[in-house]
């Protein structure tokens, strides 16, 4: 035993400093290695849809539902495991309801029944877990009584009295409803162990912030960034340029909310100059995008005047970057000083196009990239109230804390974009950050400029680059969390001729379709070789409606965006796949178009409308098999050697 190994043993010693706690340790690890898998829950591209996504968190993409029938089968019928189904997803709210159909003189039967079978359903749904971790999620308050009722067993003669007399003295002191609530929430705990969001939780729909303080709360997440995360972290970090795009996204939405309201970001500075500097512009190109149909309206002329503003303070600040980042390789999206004024045109290439609108009163055409004095001190504004919003840091912490751009996950690569590749399949070069990367290399590098954006000294030389960095990943052409060639926001707003609006695809999305040695390719490039590994990408919805399937490249690639978004139900003709992941097998989960959680409460429905199985395992997957289970096997190793060094006198107990 050298030095080092000999200084981690007595460090080791410190938290098990006798045989009979290592041995102790060593025990309870190998136990746990033997337990099944516990499930993985995959969701992606969730777009601000708060309700959708609390609902989907609830039901487990449907565990829930078969967990229930699996307890119940033909005991009752089905209209009473819809109302189990829903009591379970909102205890609260549904037995409120339920009081408007249930008879006083039935309550007492009523509640000893469902009590009976809620703690049938959650001794299924913790058979994977230990007692102790189980123990850690039940509420203080009732942590006794539920461990007793999901612990023993009714059927043992001795204990059957002790049992019944458990559930009778819960209903007979009036705490059934709060004991229900408990039980309700502890199987939403337990049937997910943990939860992957496969990118872009921001933008679209109207409860962003809801989603990220649930994931502050959840028990085990973590979170690979999609571009749209990514613009809110740049805009969190001060970065005019992602500032300025997620103020235009947020408008043209009707979300101007979740900056002001759910992030306390005053948007009035903006709002006073948007209405004076565009008081008697051309907005006709600048309705608010509103419904699910695509249709346009405004609320009203304010609305219209900030978005236009926003624009044309974006397309000035983007400029900038573009020009202090020439490693971005993005001049073709310089196009301000492309503008002839007199001929209302802009030149794209050796192209000239006639504009739509050239009412831009804030631009100056010898220096079109400078801001105003007034724009300028409205940045400054906008900067501030970003970088001191303390629920916007909460929230982007949180990203960076448990976010990545890919991670490795039990055998699986999950990215939200793409792997950039050229058109033969191989793997696409850049030069961002002085320094030539591809394929794995890329991601690591672009991550790493990414957390300077964030913990680099405020104005300091590798904070603003990694800001830069950040917008550049929201919209660069190679960037991997984007995956086209360019965006064309200044195309789609000023120019008729559509073809200048095409973002082309990376070729990455063709191969990836059919061709299993490309998914094979990139799986090696992050060093997974295993037949059963997967990648799991998010960022372009499958249109199922077309025929589509979100299984690619022989079953190599699950492509899970099917349209969360309301934004993009029309085009899917779904509302979204996810993904789960138990001992058993790997399963995808269609969803149908959510109405309302009061819906869902009210009319019992829920979203799950089809399972299609990815795969089944030849044998059953058990911690051992799982990444958390190699660290497990490496303890019981350090604690085995602590062990022997007891037992052989080199380290004192």
């Amino acid at each position: 035993m050298n030095d080092h190994h000999q200084k981690y043993l007595k460090l080791l010693s410190k938290r098990f400093p006798t045989e009979q706690s290592a041995a102790t340790e060593i025990i309870n690890l190998q136990a746990i290695l033997a337990l099944p898998k516990g499930t993985e829950h995959f969701l992606t591209d969730i777009h601000g849809e708060d309700e959708q996504f609390l609902h989907v968190l609830k039901n487990g993409s449907g565990t829930v539902k078969r967990k229930v029938e699996a307890v119940i089968g033909s005991k009752k019928d089905e209209a009473y495991k819809k109302m189990l189904t829903t009591l379970i997803y909102y205890p609260k709210e549904k037995l409120e309801l339920l009081r408007e159909s249930i008879r006083p003189e039935e309550w007492d039967d009523w509640y000893m029944e469902t009590l009976q079978y809620l703690v049938d359903v959650v001794k299924r749904v913790s058979s994977k877990y230990t007692r102790s971790k189980v123990r850690r999620a039940i509420p203080e308050e009732y942590r006794y009584v539920v461990e007793e009722l999901i612990t023993e067993k009714e059927e043992i003669y001795d204990k059957e009295r002790y049992y019944k007399e458990i559930l009778r003295s819960i209903v007979d002191v009036g705490v059934a409803d709060s004991v229900i609530i408990t039980l309700c929430n502890l199987i939403q705990r337990l049937v997910v162990d943990h939860l992957h969001i496969v990118g872009d939780i921001y933008d679209r729909g109207p409860g962003p912030h809801i989603i990220m303080d649930k994931l502050c709360e959840y028990h085990s997440v973590d979170v690979v960034w999609g571009n749209h995360d990514v613009v809110w972290m740049g805009a969190a970090c001060g970065n005019p340029a992602c500032i300025a795009n997620v103020i235009r996204m947020s408008v043209r939405y009707g979300n101007l909310s979740v900056i002001e309201d759910g992030y306390g970001i005053n948007l009035l500075p903006l709002a006073a100059f948007a209405m004076k500097q565009y008081e008697n512009v051309d907005l006709s190109g600048f309705h608010l995008k509103e419904n699910n149909r695509g249709e346009f309206f405004n609320l009203a002329k304010i609305e219209s005047q900030m978005y236009k503003a926003i624009t044309m303070i974006q397309f000035k600040v983007e400029g900038q970057i573009i020009g202090r980042n020439p490693d971005f390789e993005m001049d073709n999206q310089r196009l301000l000083d492309k503008i002839d004024f007199t001929k209302k045109t802009v030149r794209i290439g050796e192209e000239e196009y006639p504009l739509l609108d050239c009412d831009f009163p804030t631009v100056d055409p010898k220096d079109p990239y400078r801001l105003s004095p007034e724009e300028d001190q409205v940045m400054k504004q906008l900067i501030y109230g970003f970088t001191n919003s303390e629920k916007l840091k909460k929230h982007i912490r949180l990203l960076y804390e448990k976010g990545s751009l890919y991670r490795i996950y039990n055998g699986n690569l999950l990215y939200h974009g793409c792997v950039p590749l050229n058109e033969d399949a191989t793997f696409k070069h850049s030069l961002v950050g002085g320094k030539e990367s591809c394929g794995r290399e890329m991601y690591d590098l672009l991550e790493s400029y990414a957390r300077k954006g964030f913990y680099a000294p405020s104005g300091s030389p590798e904070q603003r680059k990694g800001g830069d960095v950040l917008w550049y990943l929201w919209c660069g052409p190679k960037s991997p969390s984007y995956g086209r060639s360019k965006m064309t926001t200044f195309e789609r707003l000023f120019i008729e001729d559509k073809q200048t609006h095409t973002e082309k695809k990376d070729a990455y999305y063709r191969y990836i379709e059919n061709d299993e040695n490309v998914a094979s390719a990139i799986l090696k490039e992050f060093g997974l070789t295993g037949e059963h590994s997967h990648i799991i990408n998010g960022h372009v919805p499958v249109e199922t409606k077309k025929g589509q399937t979100p299984i690619r490249a022989g079953g190599k690639v699950l492509m899970i965006d099917g349209g969360f978004s309301k934004a993009y139900h029309a085009k899917t003709g779904i509302a979204g796949y996810t993904l789960a992941i138990d001992s058993h097998g790997m399963w995808l989960v269609e969803h149908e178009q959510f109405e309302s959680k009061d819906d869902a409460i009210r009319r019992e429905t829920d979203i799950v409308s089809d399972t299609l199985t990815v795969e089944n395992f030849e044998r059953r997957m058990y911690v051992e098999d799982t990444d958390i289970g190699k660290g497990l096997k490496e303890e019981i190793n350090d604690l085995t050697n602590l062990l022997s060094a007891y037992r052989n006198g080199i380290i004192e107990p």
